[in-house]
């Protein structure tokens, strides 16, 4: 005898609630992923907009065109456009589990994550040898790349970076010194497709999923991403973490 799936019945005043909170469940995960798409497309439709005309117009009049400029004005399309799937896959990869978990020195990984940048501005490091934490490797170097990411965007010129431990766990401290966010608009940053426009201006490429993404990394460790003010007056994000 074949399932029928779950019954629900209240001709007769019987329901099963469990049932409903499930195809509600379901139901909003069809519209956000629903919404997710528009905004995504529309995101993608500038950039692609963009490279369009400029091949056009190089197509159409090809010794009128300075190419040079013409190049660089394409390949700041196609990076956009790189980094808006980037975010894309980042998110949705994130529903197909935490990935492999291993022991992880903090440090380390950060050092590693440090040196294999071409930053804008310095980075200042204070790491705590030692600290070791159980995670996907891969989904915490992502972390850390999109708060890398957006104290170079914002620093005026210079970013803080610190590994530590305390009896509440591990830390990750990314500081910068540029202009902060304000206090009301702290956990607007990490809705998704939120982009302030102090960080629209700086960049303008991604689908506003970067700090999302890190936060439900962070949550999807046990963990927690929270930012504040820096020393130097710009922001201070913190990543709390269980310590092995």
């Amino acid at each position: 005898m074949k399932n029928a799936g779950p019954q629900v019945r209240g001709s007769d005043g019987i329901h099963d609630s469990e049932a409903l909170r499930g195809l509600t469940s379901i139901e909003e995960e069809r519209r956000t992923q629903g919404w997710t798409i528009a905004e995504v497309a529309h995101d993608l439709r500038s950039p692609l907009a963009g490279l369009r005309a400029q091949l056009e117009q190089a197509w159409l009049a090809p010794g009128e065109t300075p190419l040079r400029e013409t190049l660089e004005r394409a390949l700041g399309d196609v990076d956009r456009l790189e980094a808006i799937i980037t975010d894309v896959l980042a998110r949705a990869r994130l529903g197909d589990g935490n990935g492999t978990r291993e022991n992880l020195d903090l440090a380390e990984l950060v050092y590693a994550e440090v040196l294999r940048r071409s930053d804008r501005v310095s980075n200042e490091l204070r790491l705590e040898p030692g600290v070791i934490v159980n995670a996907c490797r891969v989904q915490l170097g992502r972390l850390l790349t999109n708060l890398l990411d957006n104290a170079q965007r914002h620093a005026a010129g210079s970013v803080e970076i610190e590994v530590r431990q305390d009896r509440d766990g591990a830390e990750v401290v990314v500081a910068d010194d540029g202009a902060g966010i304000a206090e009301a608009e702290r956990e607007k940053i990490f809705e998704r497709h939120t982009r302030l426009t102090a960080g629209y201006e700086l960049d303008g490429r991604g689908a506003g999923l970067g700090l999302t993404i890190s936060r439900e990394i962070a949550h999807a460790h046990s963990g927690m991403l929270d930012v504040g003010d820096s020393a130097t007056g710009g922001a201070r994000f913190v990543l709390r973490l269980p310590a092995v």
